[in-house]
């Protein structure tokens, strides 16, 4: 597979104009270290559907055919890809049928009901097999969460909008990991642009399968009963995409990971500190700069806030710690 190069990432850039927001490279003068480190956050939570999964989402419907758009569109997530294909259905006036694991949390599935799409909620091992059954029954086409070039480039904005906004000294970046859509159109983005910064991926102890994939050179899964240990429900993905494999070869430095309890006590400190609210996929790559930053090195961080979609029962319990 080719990876995406500048000329896709822009052309993403001027399709999802206008339904995308461009979200602000925030200052975080709360986080300074003695040391003079910085923190510069990306707070993808405030996007429409409430995560940066609405970009690729959209880049990728907004370039079906006419003939494609007739046959509606069939996608499957635990949540913040399931919100945006839906969402971005909505907008272009496209039948969806979102397929959704029953470990999803409420609010998210609610939410893509309420972008219009037909949502079918089954177990968790079904989530995978059912849309190919779908799409050979109906006809759909599948709009896959992270292996695709228009997702990759789509997700890829958000790289963009960090080299244009960055201040001169950034020096590395974080961002989440799970399939790997994110880091890789990110990655690309920045290396192709600012290629002096460094892009480190961070994901949870409990779901490292593209930090052991990176580490090894070859694609290694994890079993999904491990992997949905995690509280960090959009990451639990077991295995790194293979067009975003590819990416993370050749344009990440680094994965690292963060536990349970540091993703925990950053969904509150982005709230407290930050005014953030920051679903517990969403805190991973900031709580890399607060738990691993010394081993990490570097002065001036970015960190990707993901997405913003959790309950507000699991939000209530995490302030309360």
């Amino acid at each position: 597979m080719s990876l995406v190069d500048l000329e896709d990432l822009r052309a993403a850039q001027r399709r999802i104009a206008g339904t995308a927001v461009r979200t602000p490279l925030l200052p975080c003068p709360w986080a300074e270290q003695p040391d003079g480190r910085r923190l510069w956050l990306k707070p993808e939570s405030l996007q429409p559907t409430g995560a940066f999964k609405v970009r690729g989402a959209f880049n990728r419907l907004a370039a079906l055919s006419a003939e494609e758009r007739s046959r509606g569109v069939v996608a499957q997530s635990s949540g913040n890809h399931a919100q945006a294909v839906a969402y971005a259905a909505q907008r272009l006036g496209i039948k969806a049928v979102i397929v959704m694991p029953d470990t999803s949390p409420a609010v998210k599935i609610e939410n893509t009901r309420s972008f219009g799409a037909e949502v079918l909620v089954v177990p968790a091992e079904q989530r995978d097999t059912l849309p190919p059954e779908l799409v050979a029954a109906h006809g759909y086409v599948w709009v896959p969460p992270y292996d695709d070039p228009y997702i990759v480039a789509g997700q890829g904005t958000v790289g963009l909008e960090i080299a244009e906004d960055a201040p001169d000294d950034l020096d590395t970046v974080l961002v989440p990991v799970s399939g790997g859509g994110l880091i890789s159109g990110t990655a690309a983005a920045l290396k192709l642009t600012c290629p002096g910064v460094r892009v480190i991926g961070v994901e949870p102890e409990l779901a490292a399968d593209a930090q052991e994939s990176l580490r090894k050179g070859v694609r290694t899964a994890w079993p999904m009963a491990d992997t949905y240990r995690t509280v960090a429900d959009g990451l639990r993905t077991p295995v790194v995409g293979v067009l975003p494999f590819e990416h993370l070869t050749a344009y990440v430095d680094d994965i690292v990971t963060v536990s349970e309890q540091e993703i925990r006590d950053t969904v509150a400190l982005l709230a407290r500190r930050g005014r953030l609210v920051a679903e517990p996929s969403g805190a991973v790559a900031p709580a890399a700069y607060f738990h691993r930053a010394e081993e990490l090195g570097g002065r001036v961080f970015a960190a990707v806030v993901s997405g913003g979609n959790l309950d507000p029962a699991l939000l209530a319990e995490l302030l309360a710690a």
